[in-house]
């Protein structure tokens, strides 16, 4: 009986677990600027996912970078960055978009 209980729970553990397969990843990356192309640091950027609604967050370095790795192709999201109390306009990443499309994404935070 216990042996028959365990593989149960270990085929019902295979069948739950996501596969690499399954998923389709992509990496979202670029800058922040102001107004004026200066890349701001210390800017806080965020990918919202519109299933879940849930936030990934990322601060840019001294150069206004961000990166974002393992983000699933097959989900639509949005994107924006905070600077003090300034916000970029939204961006969407469509999961029809080509991976190309989501290669150094600029935000521009309506500063000077």
């Amino acid at each position: 009986m216990a042996k028959a209980i365990a593989r149960l729970v270990t085929l019902a553990l295979l069948l739950w677990t996501p596969c690499a397969s399954d998923s389709h990843w992509r990496f979202v990356t670029g800058v922040v600027t102001d107004k004026r192309g200066n890349g701001l640091a210390h800017a806080v950027v965020q990918l919202e996912d519109e299933i879940r609604l849930s936030v990934r967050s990322y601060i840019t370095g001294d150069d206004g970078r961000y990166h974002f790795s393992e983000v699933n192709a097959d989900i639509d999201y949005h994107l924006r960055a905070r600077y003090k109390m300034y916000w970029s306009k939204p961006h969407s990443l469509s999961r029809f978009d080509s991976p190309k499309d989501h290669d150094d994404i600029r935000l521009v935070i309506p500063v000077d």
